[in-house]
């Protein structure tokens, strides 16, 4: 059998340190183990793959940790730590509210808090997916969540909210996780390939990155999938190959052409974009996106919203001095309208080519409307 073990598993966070991109979370985690102010519930919200279950199963090896550090880390070298990391400790139960779901289920949870540990000082309780749950199966957890013996905390995960009752949430403390930057992303990315031994471009590694929109696991699976496409060397053209992305690059040219008013080259470029296999809507979005990026890069105080590679930054730069804002207002409007109307269109090329056409005409309009 093979030993290869997927990034999302073989580096997934084993202290606060190593949770990305939510530090104001772990900080104050952390702080309520120091100071001893843990609350008996936690509820951590937030979409998939931000580090929810991770940073639960963090704060449960922490809690009954012998030597944590100075920093509020687990030494992982004691009884506790070892136990945990085998999977082997007592002291943390783990159930999948999306398979256990209903009151009997929550009754033999509710049988096992009354256990008091055998080592340690805590019982956790991590409840995955807990909006799962039946609404029968929350009202029977209701009374244990708000009264539980001294030992036991309860850490409840859900990438749905608004789903859980009232009364379960007066009972938590409530952390919203972040969706990660992607940034952040791309920063981890980096390390991993380091240790990994994959040489991998920086564009590479932020298309990766925007491509798992947030979700840190996501962004581990495509690099896996990348790094057996393309083995240790991983460029930006592979990705695009691999993910069926098009090129920033098709953007740029078609911003440049409705500059010039060069209708013919715009309309060539879409050609070459649809022949290639690419779809028109998604075509006439990421269009959308880059013009809305230029107009972040025309004041100061928002080019940092811009989201892509150091090498992209500049040419978003560059080109977003040659346009003027009064137009990438209008073309997103035409854009905008695209984009609404496309499903409901009977000959969706035409739609695109007219709203290309109509970027390569506003410059004309304003000057018309200047005068």
């Amino acid at each position: 059998m093979s030993d290869f073990v997927v990034s999302a598993r073989k580096y997934r966070p084993q202290t606060f340190d190593t949770v990305v991109g939510q530090q104001s979370i772990t900080s104050t985690l952390r702080n309520a183990i120091k100071n001893d102010h843990l609350a008996q519930a936690f509820l951590f919200c937030g979409s998939r793959g931000v580090g929810k279950t991770s940073t639960a199963r963090i704060l449960a090896k922490t809690i009954n940790c012998f030597n944590r550090s100075e920093k509020i880390e687990a030494c992982e070298t004691c009884d506790s730590c070892e136990s945990f990391n085998s999977g082997a400790s007592l002291n943390v139960y783990e159930l999948d509210a999306a398979s256990n779901n209903s009151v009997d289920d929550i009754r033999e949870l509710i049988n096992q808090v009354r256990i008091a540990p055998q080592i340690g000082t805590h019982k956790v309780y991590i409840i995955d997916e807990v909006h799962m749950l039946s609404t029968n199966a929350f009202n029977a957890f209701l009374k244990t969540l708000e009264e539980p013996p001294k030992h036991a905390i309860f850490i409840l995960a859900t990438t749905e909210k608004h789903k859980i009752i009232p009364t379960i949430l007066s009972r938590c403390q409530i952390f919203d996780f972040n969706r990660i930057k992607v940034k952040d992303i791309a920063n981890h990315l980096a390390s991993i390939a380091e240790k990994e031994s994959v040489t991998a471009e920086p564009e590479a590694l932020h298309t990766i990155a925007q491509k798992a929109d947030g979700a840190l696991r996501d962004a581990l699976s495509i690099f896996d999938q990348i790094v057996t496409f393309s083995g240790n060397t991983v460029t930006y053209h592979d990705v695009l190959t691999n993910l069926n992305i098009l090129d920033y690059d098709y953007y740029f040219r078609i911003a440049e052409s409705t500059q010039k008013e060069d209708i013919p080259a715009a309309l060539l470029l879409l050609n070459d974009i649809i022949e290639k296999g690419f779809d028109a809507h998604n075509f006439v979005v990421g269009l959308a996106d880059h013009f809305r990026d230029l107009l972040v890069c025309k004041d100061v105080r928002t080019a940092g919203l811009l989201e892509v590679s150091e090498s992209v930054s500049e040419r978003y730069m560059e080109q977003s001095k040659a346009i003027q804002g009064d137009y990438l207002l209008r073309a997103l409007g035409v854009l905008s309208k695209t984009d609404v109307e496309y499903k409901a269109s009977k000959n969706q090329r035409l739609l695109v080519e007219m709203a290309l056409m109509q970027l390569c005409s506003i410059n004309k309009e304003l000057e018309k409307k200047n005068d």
